[in-house]
């Protein structure tokens, strides 16, 4: 597996344990590795790089670590980060609390740095796999499904959410042509209640938001919308 570019956050107050887990973390290969030592540096650096793994201390000052994981599992955007809980809380009340928490995984104090390495490889490996069905790509436009997330050429492009649904659709299925109706029985369901009018000022919305990408979306005349991949 290629370690550069997966990006990992550790999050422990003990100093001497955090610089040392950094330090054996990158002598593993694992090169984009980042250390806070409490909840509100977390959150911040979570916000700004997006972790895909997280190593995590639950007897934090301030905040503790349950409360930050429950924190993280409520935001869509860290929805397929996966979290290792390391702490010297062994208990099986402990465990199973960190399990139902949102934890993917669990390792007691002390640890065996080999031991880390293996359990952080096997998250990566269902992260990579998660992430592979998750987002779709097309000219720039990333749509990650699990997160809710859409960018463009990396730049986040906030949507609502039928907006999301709309061009989430348009781009899995490229080439396909949906009339209105079937937008509208896709992002709201058939009994939902609105004219085939809401379809045309939300894809209007849609290309202003996404500006010079916007000319993949078509409009088929008579008949509906499609994504396509060659201008």
């Amino acid at each position: 597996m290629e370690d550069i570019g997966y990006r990992i956050l550790i999050v422990e107050d003990d100093e001497s344990i955090r610089n040392l887990t950094r330090m054996h973390l990158k002598m593993n290969g694992f090169s984009n590795v980042v250390a806070v030592s409490d909840a509100k540096e977390a959150i911040e650096a979570a916000s700004r790089r997006r972790p895909d793994v997280l190593l995590l201390d639950i007897m934090l000052p301030g905040t503790d670590g349950i409360t930050l994981l429950k924190h993280f599992r409520s935001e869509p955007e860290f929805h397929n980060m996966a979290v290792i809980i390391i702490t010297a809380k062994g208990e099986d009340e402990d465990i199973v609390d960190g399990l139902e928490a949102g934890a993917d995984d669990y390792l007691v104090k002390p640890f065996s740095v080999n031991v880390l390495v293996a359990r952080l490889r096997v998250q990566l490996r269902r992260v990579s796999v998660k992430a592979s069905y998750a987002v779709t790509s097309i000219d720039g436009l990333e749509i990650d499904s699990n997160s809710r997330i859409v960018r463009l050429n990396g730049e986040k492009i906030p949507m609502t959410a039928d907006e999301f649904d709309t061009i989430n659709l348009l781009v899995r299925n490229p080439e396909k042509v949906y009339t209105r109706r079937q937008i509208i029985n896709n992002v709201k369901g058939g009994d939902y209640p609105v004219t085939d009018r809401v379809v045309d000022i939300r894809m209007m919305k849609i290309r202003r938001k996404l500006k010079k990408w916007a000319e993949h979306l078509i409009t088929v005349r008579g008949v509906g919308y499609k994504v396509t991949e060659v201008l």
